[in-house]
């Protein structure tokens, strides 16, 4: 159970983590990215109340993402510069991979602190698992950057939306399947 509040259903969090970013995709397509950019921003921090209010409690990840969001987008609209809202994902990524190592350099596995709900897993498999994220990590920032260079900017909201997504959820289902002899029982 997450402290501070009930742990939200699967399908309410989905919604609530999608939810921002087919708003931000839809008004693209409409209004164009500086539009997207600020509906984004209102959308995120409208998803964070939402989970506040029903869950009593601020997600973790979704939490630090906002901030993000709010910083690059900011500087997206403040500047008048698409730039900054499209290196966001590959800065993410690269926060989250040099944390994952970090941890692990330092007998940490911070993995464990987010997922721990989701798997239950021997430290070998923790270990795994977390180098594994690491390296996906450092090939969506390298992908974002290969992506948002090379096409035009509503491709790349399309591709955030529909290619890192999708790939992110292959990547997480891959895992459990290869992690499957480290997992531990409940209890």
């Amino acid at each position: 159970m997450a402290q501070g509040g009930k742990q939200p259903p699967q399908l309410s969090k989905l919604l609530l983590d999608l939810g921002p970013l087919l708003a931000f995709f839809a008004v693209n397509a409409w209004h164009g990215i500086y539009w997207a950019t600020g509906i984004f921003m209102l959308a995120t921090i409208a998803s964070l109340a939402v989970s506040r209010f029903a869950f009593g409690h601020f997600p973790t990840m979704p939490l630090v993402t906002a901030g993000f969001v709010i910083v690059f987008g900011g500087l997206t609209l403040w500047l008048r510069d698409e730039t900054f809202i499209k290196i966001k994902p590959t800065i993410i990524y690269l926060v989250m991979a040099g944390l994952l190592a970090i941890g692990l350099a330092r007998g940490r596995i911070y993995l464990r602190m987010i997922m721990d709900e989701v798997f239950i897993l021997d430290e070998p498999g923790w270990r795994r698992l977390t180098w594994q994220w690491t390296g996906f990590l450092m090939f969506m920032a390298v992908l974002n950057e290969i992506v948002w260079r090379s096409v035009s900017t509503d491709h790349w909201v399309a591709f955030k939306v529909f290619g890192l997504l999708p790939l992110t959820m292959v990547f997480a289902i891959a895992q459990t399947i290869a992690l499957r002899n480290h997992l531990k029982a409940k209890g």
